[in-house]
């Protein structure tokens, strides 16, 4: 089997440490301890040349090297994505709406990854890319990715400390105000939200639709959908925060994650990738316009 990853041990060991122990604090293999002990039961990694052992122990000098998988049985969701951006550390893809990032199933976004991004021969690189956040099944738009252990610890780090900013866009029913902060708990939890109105128009089903840019301050589960719905402006198809509200089939959850601004792990640069909103946001609003004055209108005549 073909050698993917190497390294020598070059510090004084001053006690016995086991290999599994060794590798997890010091080498770039694996992200988990359970993950370097699945490899040595697998026969995947090599000291010396030779098949090291759950009990095998480290000394300096000592060469430890990890063989390839060739037992894969993860199967490839053969989607295409769009992708808006990628080097050997990271990269951002456009999620499609109806698609989960992960979870215990076939068609995931986090299994179309290797089928869309370029591998990285880096030291410390993931067997496959992972998404470092989420965006709900229904949600559309930027989705960030790790392509090395460090670029996925680095934006981790970042995410907890809130140095990642996030735009979404949404169509929403109803008039929100101008601009405001949303300040309602997501399951007991504090939950910060600032808004934008970006226009407002008639619609014949749901007196108004309008279009706002919306900033999570705090990244809380379903927290946009809530803090909407809370906000008396639930956005427009969402079946599970909509009250009586009407649904238009087919069509789906009008939210979309359009910006996103973060440091590179590894250049440390400031990074903002952007996308439009899709195009269903600003054809549903004009329908529903053009229903509400024809109708008028022809009231008006009769």
């Amino acid at each position: 089997m073909k050698i993917i990853k190497k390294h020598t041990v070059t510090e004084d060991i001053e006690s016995i440490v086991r290999a599994a122990d060794y590798i997890i604090e010091n080498c770039s293999f694996f992200e988990t301890k359970s993950a370097v002990k699945k490899a040595i039961k697998k026969q995947r990694i090599l000291i010396d040349g030779k098949i090291c052992l759950t009990g095998t122990h480290i000394k300096k000098g000592q060469i430890i090297e990890l063989l390839e998988n060739n037992n894969k049985t993860g199967k490839v969701f053969k989607l295409k994505l769009a992708v808006i951006y990628e080097d050997d550390f990271i990269a951002v893809i456009n999620k499609p709406p109806g698609i989960s990032v992960s979870g215990n199933y076939f068609k995931t976004i986090q299994n179309t990854l290797s089928f869309n991004l370029k591998k990285t021969n880096l030291e410390d690189a993931l067997e496959i890319p992972l998404p470092v956040h989420r965006l709900d099944n229904q949600t559309s738009g930027l989705l960030l990715i790790a392509k090395t252990r460090t670029a996925r610890v680095n934006l981790g780090k970042q995410f907890e400390e809130k140095n990642i900013q996030k735009k979404y866009n949404a169509v929403v029913i109803g008039t929100p105000d101008k601009k405001g902060i949303i300040n309602f708990p997501v399951d007991g939890k504090n939950a910060l939200t600032r808004y934008e109105l970006v226009k407002t128009e008639k619609s014949l089903r749901n007196r108004h639709l309008s279009l706002i840019n919306l900033y999570p301050l705090t990244g809380r589960t379903h927290q946009l959908r809530i803090h909407c719905k809370q906000s008396g402006f639930p956005i427009l198809g969402d079946k599970l925060y909509k009250d009586d509200l009407p649904v238009f089939k087919g069509k789906g959850l009008f939210l979309s994650a359009t910006e996103i601004s973060f440091y590179h792990p590894e250049t440390k640069k400031y990074m903002n990738l952007s996308i439009p909103y899709p195009q269903k946001f600003d054809k549903i609003i004009e329908k529903e316009k053009q229903r509400y004055f024809r109708k008028k209108n022809n009231q008006n005549f009769i």
